[in-house]
């Protein structure tokens, strides 16, 4: 699955990225509409999106996006916060 990720397009990981998003957005109940509504984008931004034409969307716009279907804390997921490392964590008790 890993080397599947990397064989993919930028373009390609941003389409099943709106693809996913619509499955959230539909089970979750809401419509375009209401998610446009939510999110401060337009329907038109929310559909291209979903169905893969938008290839271009912004951070920004992702985060509005996962904020109006009540997910932005999955944003945590791309880029968990590293734990220490051994050799900071070594100084600071070296200085105790």
């Amino acid at each position: 699955m890993y080397t599947e990720l990397y064989e993919k397009s930028g373009s390609d990981i941003i389409r099943e990225l709106g693809r996913r998003y619509s499955d959230y957005r539909k089970r979750m109940g809401y419509t375009q509409k209401e998610v446009a509504g939510k999110s401060g984008l337009s329907v038109f931004t929310v559909s291209s999106f979903e169905n893969g034409s938008s290839t271009g969307i912004t951070l920004a716009s992702l985060v509005k996006l996962l904020r109006a279907i009540d997910s932005l804390d999955e944003i945590e997921k791309l880029l968990p916060q590293l734990p220490e490392s051994p050799l900071a964590l070594f100084r600071k008790r070296s200085k105790q």
